[in-house]
């Protein structure tokens, strides 16, 4: 699901987006995986369609995971997705880290409560991870084991922690000697949107913005089968749009045994990264006169009167002394209408949390492509063998193109011409399934 505002052509808000997709593109791509029946993950995406609304809120994007038994955990997603994105873009009263937590919060209060008053939802929840790039920089709102990364350069950072036994025992020193991660499963989280009526939620951020910046959210459908290095190669050598669908196309590759979901968000302006890892302060926005007590007024009415009748009648010290009390109550009634009130977040120059929690160097290298190169021709042996109707000479063409860029060491190139080998024929695959063909698991070992 995108969340979009419909525009008229030609229209002031026309050109304001098309300055928005030239400094950040984005692709969002879902699917079903290979094993489930129906996609629990949802998505969201709320862009900025005006410079005014970018420096007051923000581009948002939002990936969630449901859980659940028969249609809870999707029913649990979409209420995630949905009421994250409604209730920020109400919020405009609070800073933008505060915003995107009372907007997480208010997605638990309505998935729990939905979970109550109906017995066939009971118990449903979904992970949840919201991504605001922001003037500031970026700033997250993370319930769950969903991700999220940020590739700059070759290094590749987790910036979320997962809220999974392993993680957790992890973090609390109990994963040693003969008790290891390989002895817990990896499947089961300790914090979700929906269970309980209160949730913890992690915030974090806000981390600085450069032109070149890669971001993306994913549930664990693709961070379980795919490895961080991976995701990083990927990244470096394919415009969002091709890297999420090779995302997900490795991810069932590997087996597809949950849904896939992932948002790549990559900057390629400075209009996104203007004033990018500043001070971190955080406003509502331009401030608003707020309402002043009515004694204040009277206050400085009855002074200022008083000072008017005294120096008239030449009493000039009585005069003196209440024009000072007329100023003063002046400026106080001023400070309270218009004076900060709580507009500034009261995370004002305040890092959030502890992110990234993971980093690794991302390398489109020949070894990447040689194991792509490996993946390619397994590909070929099971078309063969199962007897697929594929359309070899699209396919060949794919595969000699990305030999070619091997052998001129152009490994991005390389890397994109086999994935665009794979993504063919994944699609021939899904086709043999519609048409009742043999073959269910894994497609090829990892």
């Amino acid at each position: 699901m995108r969340v979009a505002v419909r525009i008229t052509p030609g229209s002031k808000m026309d050109q304001e987006t098309a300055n928005w997709d030239h400094c950040l593109q984005h692709a969002v791509l879902s699917d079903v995986g290979l094993r489930r029946a129906n996609n629990q993950d949802a998505v969201a995406v709320l862009l900025a369609d005006s410079r005014e609304t970018w420096l007051r809120r923000g581009h948002l994007f939002v990936v969630a995971d449901g859980m659940g038994a028969h249609a809870a955990g999707e029913l649990a997603s979409k209420l995630a997705t949905d009421t994250v994105t409604l209730t920020y873009s109400k919020r405009m009263d609070l800073p933008p880290p505060e915003a995107i937590l009372s907007a997480t919060e208010a997605a638990n209060a309505k998935i729990h409560n939905r979970g109550q008053a109906d017995e066939e939802f009971q118990g449903m929840g979904t992970t949840n991870t919201a991504l605001l790039i922001l003037p500031q920089g970026a700033v997250l709102a993370h319930v769950g084991d969903s991700r999220a990364y940020r590739l700059r350069g070759d290094r590749f950072e987790q910036l979320t922690f997962d809220h999974s036994l392993v993680w957790e025992l992890r973090a609390a020193g109990q994963l040693s000697g003969e008790i290891t991660s390989e002895h817990i499963p990896k499947n089961i989280i300790t914090r979700s949107l929906g269970p309980n009526p209160t949730v913890s939620v992690d915030l974090e951020g806000p981390f600085p913005i450069v032109v070149g910046d890669t971001f993306v959210l994913c549930s664990d459908g693709l961070s379980g089968p795919v490895a961080d290095e991976e995701i990083g190669a990927i990244l470096m050598s394919m415009p969002p749009e091709e890297a999420a669908r090779a995302l997900v196309d490795l991810a069932n590759l590997r087996g597809g045994p949950d849904n896939i979901t992932v948002i790549v968000a990559r900057v390629t302006g400075p209009q996104v990264t203007k004033g990018s890892g500043s001070s971190g302060d955080f406003s509502a926005g331009p401030r608003t006169a707020r309402p002043v007590h009515p004694l204040l007024w009277t206050l400085l009415g009855l002074f200022a009167l008083i000072s008017a009748g005294s120096a008239a009648m030449e009493y000039w010290l009585a005069a003196l002394i209440c024009l000072g009390g007329a100023i003063v109550s002046g400026i106080i009634a001023m400070a309270v209408r218009y004076g900060d009130g709580g507009e500034v977040s009261r995370f004002r120059g305040q890092a959030l949390g502890k992110g990234p929690y993971t980093a690794c160097k991302a390398a489109a290298n020949g070894e990447f492509v040689g194991r792509l190169e490996r993946i390619v021709d397994e590909l070929r042996e099971a078309a063969t063998r199962e007897k697929w109707a594929v359309e070899w000479n699209r396919f060949n063409a794919y595969q000699t193109q990305a030999v070619g860029a091997k052998k001129a060491a152009d490994y991005p190139r390389s890397i994109r011409e086999y994935f665009h080998a794979i993504s063919f024929m994944m699609g021939q695959l899904k086709h043999q399934r519609r048409q009742g063909g043999s073959g269910s698991g894994s497609v090829l070992d990892r």
